[in-house]
């Protein structure tokens, strides 16, 4: 029984340790996101069918790209793949804290309660400007095992979870943005053409 035990630990420390690679930069990294303008940026992303190796290496190409670029969270068609998954991860001076892979995630519900807070992103480099999001948020996902996953999410977390899926819906965080003129001098300080944003504000 001892062994059966060890073994169930084991396997839940190999699951859970899978997706964990060097939070470190990289001379060049395996995926090249996409910046706005480009196509894959405004593509809905295909449901993910199956959660296999090949998934999870691309959830570990995916942070390691992230990470090489220095952000906190990352979607799979950021890097010309249409399908919906998410990588995030808030404690990037931790190199044991294991990141959260999300796949067809989906937000079930979400606060009434909204908050303004400044965001950028690794497809807009350099431009940051407030949105307004609700503050608070459950979401259903698969993890990287393909085991379905419920978790509560605010603050920061909430906030990232909701900008990366705008992107699997082809929404980047520029389209939600109210301040028109702040928006466009962003845009064009960063060499942005303003007419690549499709407002949903």
């Amino acid at each position: 029984m001892a062994g059966s035990f060890a073994q169930l630990a084991r396997a839940a420390d190999k699951a859970r340790d899978t997706m964990l690679v060097p939070k470190e930069p990289l001379e060049t990294p395996p995926l090249e996101i996409r910046t706005l303008g480009a196509d894959e940026l405004r593509q809905s992303a295909r449901r993910i069918g199956k959660v296999n190796d090949e998934v999870r290496e691309l959830a570990r190409n995916m942070l390691r790209s992230m990470y090489t670029a220095k952000g906190i969270g990352l979607a799979a068609p950021q890097v010309g793949v249409n399908l919906q998954l998410l990588v995030i991860d808030l404690d990037l001076e931790n190199p044991d804290a294991p990141p959260l892979v999300l796949i067809n995630p989906e937000i079930t519900s979400a606060s009434a309660g909204l908050e303004t807070y400044e965001e950028g992103c690794l497809s807009i480099p350099g431009v940051y400007l407030d949105v307004v999001r609700p503050t608070a948020i459950e979401v259903s996902y698969r993890d990287e095992m393909g085991r379905p996953k419920k978790m509560k999410a605010d603050g920061l977390m909430a906030r990232c979870i909701q900008h990366e899926m705008d992107h699997l819906n082809g929404v980047l965080f520029v389209d939600r943005v109210t301040d028109e003129a702040g928006l466009q001098k962003e845009l064009k300080d960063h060499g942005f053409q303003p007419q690549d944003v499709q407002s949903v504000a």
